[in-house]
């Protein structure tokens, strides 16, 4: 654990902040259906003073609190949302409910964010509006992005917005900063491939999609490495294919699920561009035909350079250099704050979560069924949290 300062107002609270996270974490709640979260957060800020307005992508919850007489204005965003994993940890606060698990950290990121509201409704050494945004339905529900459709910056104006994700693997407590693109797009293809079924025995009277299913699958292998520019990130997995049931029956067709990640929004136009074109081709020389469902979902994560400059340095000078991650390099994970970035000038910035034995303690990676927030660095985040609030909102 990086040695970084924890301010007085977090750490008297700590113990409170630990268990609400850990109660959080014992009761997740899926996308849009954050009711229970979406309750004690709102709770919680009325109880602080802020002006609390509910509703917005479904559950969002917004906390607006003012102090002096400054015209800026902030935005600090959390996600409340969980998988639909079951947990395996064993943790005392493990998910009481099978099939729900904050596999995440946005457990974390909620209480983090909470633990600095508090102090920040007491001391209220800035000047200006402070917009705090919990948001719903971040993991492949769009949230976000509704959360901006329904107006969340005409009635919450933000001149700079910030987030935050825990990331394992980097020790606990660095934090990562980067200009540009920091998390890549994250877009979703389905392809149906539709053959002719028939008798496993004759084959010749048939037109076998999986069959054609494999030479696609092949075909695709060669996107990234030989119709990319080097230069350029890309990702192409085929997640899941599904076909058939018995061994001596073709089925009529076969589905397969892809997830494509890019970091240049030229990158991910052209791979969407390909990979329906060379579904529909690949069916076609084999006598078949492709349906292709592509779901333009998240685009990246693209910083300001000047709002992410600020916040480097900002850290840099209140918690120190071995509190950073240097070099920081953009990551393969994606995260719909993105539609907030595209409308706000920002800063998505990562925190290290621990960086022990993958698939055990705060190294296990998220998404993974023993996967917990790691408690140790929320008294450090929430207290630049407030460092940067006091900072950015500054007569």
């Amino acid at each position: 654990m990086i040695s970084a300062p924890v301010l007085p107002g977090i750490a008297e609270n700590l113990d409170e902040m630990v268990a609400l996270r850990r109660q959080i974490h014992a009761n997740p709640e899926l996308g849009y259906q954050e009711f229970l979260t979406s309750d004690l957060v709102a709770q919680r800020l009325t109880a602080w003073g802020y002006q609390v307005d509910r509703g917005l992508g479904g559950t969002g919850v917004v906390g607006t609190l003012r102090a002096g007489s400054g015209t800026k204005r902030l935005g600090l965003r959390a996600d409340m949302d969980a998988l639909p994993m079951t947990e395996t940890t064993g943790l005392p606060w493990a998910s009481r409910h099978p099939g729900r698990m904050h596999a995440c950290g946005h457990d974390g990121h909620t209480a983090t964010l909470l633990a600095a509201a508090q102090l920040l409704s007491v001391t209220r050494g800035f000047s200006g509006t402070l917009n705090l945004i919990f948001q719903p339905a971040e993991e492949g529900l769009q949230g976000g992005q509704k959360m901006v459709q329904q107006g969340l910056f005409e009635r919450f104006p933000c001149d700079a917005i910030f987030a935050f994700h825990n990331e394992p693997g980097f020790p606990a407590g660095r934090f990562g900063f980067l200009p540009g693109v920091i998390y890549s797009s994250s877009d979703t293809a389905i392809i149906t491939v539709h053959g002719k079924g028939g008798h496993g025995a004759m084959p010749h009277t048939t037109v076998d999609p999986i069959v054609v299913s494999a030479h696609l699958i092949l075909a695709l292998q060669t996107l990234v490495s030989r119709e990319l520019d080097p230069n350029d990130m890309a990702v192409v997995t085929v997640g899941a294919i599904h076909a058939g049931q018995a061994a001596n029956v073709i089925p009529g067709t076969a589905e397969l699920k892809l997830t494509i990640r890019a970091r240049r929004p030229e990158v991910r136009a052209f791979l969407r561009e390909r990979i329906t074109a060379m579904a529909q081709n690949q069916a076609a020389v084999h006598g078949a035909t492709a349906q292709v469902d592509y779901q333009w979902r998240t685009p990246p994560c693209i910083n300001d350079a000047g709002v992410t400059a600020m916040a480097h340095e900002l850290a840099r000078n209140s918690m120190g250099e071995a509190a950073l991650i240097e070099p920081m390099a953009p990551l393969q994970a994606s995260d719909d704050f993105a539609f907030m970035l595209n409308e706000v000038p920002g800063c998505y910035f990562i925190v290290g979560n621990g960086d022990g034995q993958p698939g055990t303690g705060p190294g296990c990676m998220v998404h993974n069924t023993g996967y917990d927030f790691n408690d140790a660095i929320l008294p450090t985040t929430a207290s630049f949290w407030v460092t940067l609030v006091n900072h950015y909102l500054k007569d």
